[in-house]
């Protein structure tokens, strides 16, 4: 049995040890799999997403993933990647808040939205 198969049958039989191991690791993704840092950044992206993490949240893990490599393309594609299984709920909530942690003003945008006569 492999490495990760164990770590699997651990965590599924919720040992403690390999739960409060996994937990206690840093955000360094060195520190937590063989992802590499830019995919690793985006995966915690799209789970913010499912749980409708704060803004805050999406502000670090968006500086992380940048940092990586990712590009705001890349920010955007993984909420659209998640929106089939997180729903419409989750995918309308999270666009503002990754909107506002990318530095795009919504507010400029929603005023020549509604300075042109769109919003009516």
């Amino acid at each position: 049995m492999d490495e990760r198969e164990r770590t699997l049958r651990s965590l599924a039989l919720h040992d403690e040890r390999i739960v409060t191991a996994i937990l206690g690791k840093g955000l360094d993704p060195r520190d937590v799999s063989c992802l590499d840092a830019r995919t690793q950044a985006l995966v915690r992206l799209g789970a913010l997403i499912a749980l409708d993490g704060p803004v805050v949240s999406y502000q670090s893990c968006i500086t992380m993933a940048l940092a990586a490599g990712a590009t705001t393309d890349d920010i955007v594609d993984t909420l659209i990647a998640v929106a089939p299984i997180t729903g419409q709920a989750r995918l309308v909530a999270a666009a503002p808040a990754l909107a506002a942690a990318i530095g795009y003003d919504l507010d400029a945008a929603f005023e020549v939205y509604d300075n042109r006569g769109l919003g009516q």
